[in-house]
């Protein structure tokens, strides 16, 4: 058991630790978030900002995207620029828009940090793939 788990176990009654879970809010049942989510984190250690760009950059999604970026570059197609941009869009709303569950939990147990440098570096691989996959002018020689 965990020390968030211990402590929630103590702090709350069952029907407010039921009613946490069931509203999004991390709750006993997520307290091993840690465990599951990052096994090789260190307890005590912080998670950063570089760790977590990192590891989401690396998960399947991630590397999913990068992919499908690099292909739309490759063949310069602006509709698949735009397919890759919509696809990052829906990356990063998945991750900030639902922020109950596990990731909320292990955010608390200080595995996993914030998520703002992965949105930058998405960010930019975005306004460059719109920027670089735009079409060209007949001035642009």
């Amino acid at each position: 058991m965990g020390p968030l788990r211990r402590r929630l176990n103590r702090a709350l009654p069952r029907p407010l630790r039921n009613a946490l879970i069931l509203l999004g809010f991390p709750a006993p049942a997520w307290a091993q978030a840690c465990a599951e989510m990052r096994p090789d984190w260190t307890p005590g250690t912080a998670g950063s900002a570089w760790n977590e760009a990192l590891a989401l950059m690396l998960s399947p999604a991630g590397l999913f995207l990068l992919a499908a970026t690099a292909v739309a570059l490759i063949i310069r197609s602006q509709w698949g620029g735009l397919v890759a941009v919509l696809l990052w869009t829906g990356f990063i709303s998945l991750i900030t828009m639902f922020p109950g569950g596990p990731r909320a939990a292990a955010t608390l147990e200080g595995c996993v940090g914030s998520p703002a440098l992965f949105i930058g570096l998405a960010a930019a691989i975005c306004v460059g793939t719109v920027l670089y996959t735009m079409p060209r002018s007949a001035d642009d020689g």
